[in-house]
């Protein structure tokens, strides 16, 4: 899904990922968690694309991912210091060590010329960074449950996000709100497998990442819970079931961060989403044709302009 809107582009690119285990069965205990966590950072530092945020959750992911600009040049010693986070030790899949590799990157022959260009093809481009996590953690999740076949329902979704301050915190607030509307916790500094609660807990990576939404912690929290406050403070006080029933039924209008603790299918099915201007420009570029699609307004609260590339009417809100 969104193959199309992976194409090279000459400035920096944002996408929110997804991917699902088959039949959505609740698979990941706390040990799997952690597993798929640790190689998100490692597949992304091999990859070269910056981890904005992440949420890991029992049978689900999201990742929100910064891609450098079609054209960036790696170096040779770049691309053994990747190649080494990713493979430290030879394995039966991939036997050359990385000192091997950087011997013939030196020697500039065909072998070399050739290991050069599949390793850079490999890099900054969203489909082999999600194709290398998930391909790593199927082959550890198997071997670990002594299991064969799929564990990924599909290959996975993808939401073009506009590279502004708002639209990129609406959506990392919205990942890192995932176990809060899961139910597995209150606050999602509690939850460990979450960008947030790794940067409050000193994770430099995952510092650095929500320092592209905003620079202060305690800023991006009041996204999370609404200007100035949390939840002690009213800002989420209403009932998931009756906000599902005032956004669904009624086509009411709630506090961002009241919506943000529903399922909301704009983040996984909206194609594209930031300024109208920028929904409109991504959707002229499309290679497909479909010339007749337009930028739609978000509902349901202040989006402060968000739009999204398609019209999405049924269980908008879950």
């Amino acid at each position: 899904m969104g193959r199309r809107r992976h194409k090279e582009s000459d400035q920096l690119a944002y996408h929110h990922l997804m991917s699902r285990t088959v039949n959505g069965e609740a698979l990941f205990g706390d040990r799997e968690r952690e597993v798929l966590r640790k190689m998100i950072w490692q597949v992304a530092d091999f990859s070269g694309v910056r981890v904005v945020t992440y949420a890991v959750m029992k049978n689900h992911f999201h990742i929100l991912v910064e891609v450098p600009p079609a054209g960036t040049e790696v170096s040779d010693a770049e691309l053994v210091r990747r190649y080494r986070k990713l493979y430290p030790k030879p394995t039966p899949w991939n036997p050359m060590p990385a000192e091997v590799l950087e011997g013939h990157l030196k020697d500039d022959f065909l072998d070399g010329r050739e290991l050069r260009k599949e390793l850079t093809r490999r890099m900054h481009d969203v489909s082999e960074f999600m194709r290398t996590l998930k391909l790593r953690f199927t082959l550890w999740f198997n071997r670990s449950r002594d299991r064969f076949g799929p564990l990924w329902s599909a290959r996975f979704k993808s939401v073009l996000v506009e590279g502004d301050r708002w639209a990129l915190r609406t959506v990392a607030a919205y990942i890192d709100l995932n176990a809060v509307r899961a139910g597995l916790v209150s606050d999602p500094k509690d939850y460990r497998f979450c960008g947030y609660a790794e940067a409050l807990g000193g994770g430099r990576l995952a510092r650095a990442g929500l320092s592209v939404v905003d620079k202060d912690l305690a800023g991006y929290r009041q996204t999370l819970y609404g200007a100035g406050g949390g939840e002690k403070e009213g800002k989420a006080s209403i009932s998931h079931e009756e906000a599902v029933r005032v956004l669904q039924e009624e086509k009411g209008k709630l506090p961002l961060s009241v919506v943000l603790r529903c399922r909301v299918r704009y983040f996984s099915d909206g194609m594209v989403l930031g300024s109208e201007e920028f929904v409109r420009k991504t959707l002229e570029d499309e290679p497909d044709g479909k010339r007749n699609r337009r930028p739609h307004s978000l509902r349901g609260s202040d989006w402060k302009g968000l739009a999204v590339g398609t019209g999405l009417r049924k269980r908008l809100f879950q």
